[in-house]
């Protein structure tokens, strides 16, 4: 019995030894893969496809009736919406303000049936309650004291707002003039309420700006509005000028191309000017693509302000303006002996990580090859794409846009459909589509309109793009 288990052993062990070998092989070799795979593999991005770059910059809409995916998306589409408001004003928050004035008493009563006093706390509860049940739309953040309208049973409030579909947080302004009667038991209610901006006597005073440097390359905005600070930073002294790192691109292709070229150049630049940890030298002079224009020709010196918020962009992103920088820049080299640092870089393929070390003050990326080689978001292809993340964040739209979309909205009372006729290539092939003109002409259009819109519908219509050309629709 001894010699059989000696004989045994080694047989067990020598087969542990040899399962665990191969187990402990196994694993090297799964991890060698994983390893492999985590360093080379690079998650898909559409923009990269040739069919998608085709798509999103040169073609068009291709279709007569169809849910518009041609609307311009920035950072605030793609965010993350809030999921509550706290400070929103609800149907909770207004039953506690209630609470704490019902032993208040009516300070006009009864006794006068034409004449309503504003400041009663008990007639902006009574608006309140009018707006959530009318708009259904937005979020009301904040009320301002009521104050008398022209007449004495009406009266003028400013309210602050967001809209529930956008998904950023900013806020605006409507100011309305509502004509208070009386109810029950002496209790107000809102016998009308006129329309946008009709509340005059609420509005807060507008004060005219003088031109100075920051204004809007050299012209003066109509107005001043508090809640925008589009400013253009300055730098300050020399030595703070000295001390900086910058990046800044030399116009190229991309000038004068549709907007979405120009995102995907612009935040390209700014992807890699947070990359190597510099400021981004931003020319605020943009050119509007002649597919967006009424003349039907490209448009230059169109300000970056109006289109983009740029309060944002500052507060997220490190950027100058280039007329400033260059104004310091110049200054720079006319009082100091030693000149600035510049590495210039000619051409696109001179990677992002070729110049992560580098110390020069400026690095001026110059874009003087023909298309496509001149195009920015060239620097970004390749393996610069592994390091290079475009901050989508840092880009929203202009709130002086926003306002302009809120002011329609809010003369419809948020409340309607929208038609926008894009006729596309189709206009351009007479053969296939010899009926085009005809079915998308207005008269045809009216009458195809009932059938999709509900009656006493508000309806907002675009314009119809025919072959380069605009005209109204309806």
């Amino acid at each position: 019995m001894k010699e059989l288990n000696s004989t045994s052993d080694p047989i067990g062990q020598n087969l542990i030894k040899l399962i665990s070998n191969v187990c402990f092989s196994v694993f090297v070799f799964s991890v060698l893969i994983f390893t492999v795979i985590a360093i080379t593999y690079q998650p898909p991005d559409p923009w990269e496809s040739s069919r998608a770059l085709t798509r999103v910059f040169t073609d068009v809409e291709n279709a007569t009736f169809q849910t518009d995916t041609s609307v311009l998306k920035t950072g605030e589409d793609i965010a993350v919406s809030p999921a509550a408001l706290p400070f929103a004003i609800t149907e909770v928050t207004i039953e506690k303000s209630e609470e704490n004035i019902t032993n208040l008493p009516l300070k006009s009563g009864c006794e006068d049936m034409f004449a309503v006093n504003c400041t009663d706390p008990r007639v902006l509860i009574t608006i309140e309650k009018f707006n959530l049940k009318l708009f259904k739309s937005i979020v009301f953040l904040e009320y301002q004291t009521p104050v008398n309208g022209s007449k004495p049973n009406e009266c003028d409030v400013a309210w602050r707002f967001r809209n529930k579909k956008e998904k950023s947080w900013r806020k605006y302004r409507d100011f309305r003039r509502f004509r208070i009667g009386f109810g029950e038991n002496c209790t107000y209610k809102v016998v009308n309420a006129r329309g946008w901006h009709s509340g005059i006597n609420a509005r807060r005073p507008r004060s005219r700006v003088n031109a100075t440097r920051s204004g809007w390359n050299g012209k003066i905005a109509p107005f001043r509005d508090d809640e925008i600070n589009d400013t253009i930073p300055v730098l300050g002294s020399d030595t703070a000028f000295r001390k900086g790192r910058y990046l800044y691109y030399s116009r190229g292709g991309d000038y004068c191309k549709g907007m979405n070229h120009y995102l995907w150049s612009f935040l390209c630049a700014l992807g890699e000017a947070q990359y190597l940890n510099r400021t981004f030298v931003m020319d605020l002079s943009i050119c509007l693509s002649a597919t967006y224009t009424q003349s039907n020709k490209d448009e230059e010196g169109k300000d970056f302000r109006y289109y983009f918020d740029f309060e944002h962009l500052k507060e997220v992103a490190s950027i100058v303006e280039e007329a400033e920088f260059h104004r310091d820049w110049k200054k720079w080299d006319k009082t100091h002996k030693k000149k600035i640092p510049v590495r210039k870089v000619a051409s696109h393929k001179v990677t992002p990580l070729q110049l992560k070390k580098d110390k020069s003050t400026i690095i001026w990326r110059q874009f003087d090859a023909p298309e496509p080689e001149n195009y920015w978001y060239r620097v970004c292809e390749g393996q610069a794409a592994k390091y290079i993340q475009r901050p989508w964040h840092a880009l929203w739209k202009s709130k002086r846009l926003m306002n302009i979309v809120s002011e329609i909205s809010g003369s419809m009372d948020w409340d309607f459909d929208a038609v926008h006729v894009v006729r596309g290539e189709k206009a351009q092939n007479k053969e296939l589509w010899p009926n085009l003109d005809s079915d998308t002409s207005p008269d045809a259009l009216a009458a195809k309109l009932p059938g999709m819109i509900q009656p006493w519908r508000n309806l907002t219509c675009g314009e119809i793009q025919v072959s380069g050309t605009t005209r109204q629709g309806f």
